[in-house]
């Protein structure tokens, strides 16, 4: 059973972009995936994403994929909204994979832009309507034009909400004005997909949050949204300062790197990477325990 929603919550308010832990031998660890995802709800996530970006999503396979959402959706029950990666730069093997998230009990499908062959408005758009197709589930469109190369333009967005299962989009474009517009124009559900930009986007039209630092500071998080929310504005810019230092430590690499780093250190289950990731040298290690002590939080 899928948790209650609302057209304007469609996926919860704090979801983290949860890491995919692996064994010491670099084998999925899914009773560490289901001990991570229930400390995250623990921590005030409402929804958790896996098989993103920080979940590793490039170097787990399809059936990797599948057995880590039906693990994390066993482990939360309704507790929360488990949103499943769903999207590559082949559109055909997106439709594939958000099929078999459907399958496995994923609540909704984040769609990211497809990377690297830089296709035009019309491709992108063509590519997120074929996934929202494919199946029942809601889509998160994901834009982030840093990894993808292209940005999906105000107007292909608003063409895009007119798919009654487009309901959407992680922002990651780091431009508060072409949000403003975007929010006002498409009427989709906003979140936050740069931790830095949490609490601005929220003054302009965002509902929550998918995190990367939520890893560390869940509770943080929440409180700085309760207090928006509640028009604390004063509170919620007090907890945004006060974790400037943890967003900026945890960005200064690869932000799995960084996460999977903070996490062993905290005795929660991660693991290893895999290539093309790599450990953070013991410089990085001691910086990283220096910016996340600088906003509260000790490793």
């Amino acid at each position: 059973m899928a948790p209650t929603s609302t057209p304007q919550t469609p996926f919860g308010r704090v979801l983290t972009a949860m890491v995919t832990p692996f064994t010491p031998d670099g084998a999925l660890d899914l009773d560490g995936a289901q001990r991570l995802a229930a400390h995250l709800v623990d921590a005030g996530n409402d929804g958790i994403v896996v098989n993103g970006t920080t979940g590793e999503s490039p170097t787990t396979s399809d059936a990797e994929k599948a057995q880590i959402v039906r693990a994390v959706v066993e482990a939360v029950g309704d507790r929360a909204h488990v949103v499943a990666g769903a999207s590559t730069n082949n559109t055909a093997h997106s439709v594939e994979l958000a099929r078999a998230a459907e399958q496995a009990g994923a609540h909704g499908l984040l769609a990211v832009t497809p990377y690297y062959s830089k296709p035009p408005q019309e491709g992108l758009y063509r590519h997120f309507r074929a996934i929202a197709d494919g199946t029942g589930l809601p889509v998160m469109l994901y834009d982030i034009p840093g990894r993808s190369g292209v940005p999906i333009n105000t107007e292909t967005i608003v063409r895009l909400a007119e798919h009654p299962r487009i309901v959407a989009n992680k922002d990651a474009k780091g431009d508060l004005g072409r949000a403003s517009w975007a929010i006002a124009a498409s009427g989709l559900a906003w979140y936050s997909g740069d931790d830095m930009l949490n609490l601005p986007l929220l003054s302009v039209g965002a509902v929550g949050f998918v995190s990367v630092v939520g890893h560390v500071v869940s509770p943080e998080l929440r409180a700085m949204l309760d207090a928006y929310s509640s028009g604390d504005v004063t509170k919620a810019t007090e907890i945004h300062q006060k974790l400037l230092p943890v967003f900026t430590g945890m960005f200064r690499t690869q932000g799995v790197i960084t996460t999977k780093a903070a996490l062993a250190r905290r005795g929660l289950p991660g693991g290893p990477l895999r290539l093309p990731l790599v450990e953070l040298t013991h410089e990085e290690a001691e910086q990283l325990r220096r910016d996340l002590a600088a906003g509260g939080v000790q490793l």
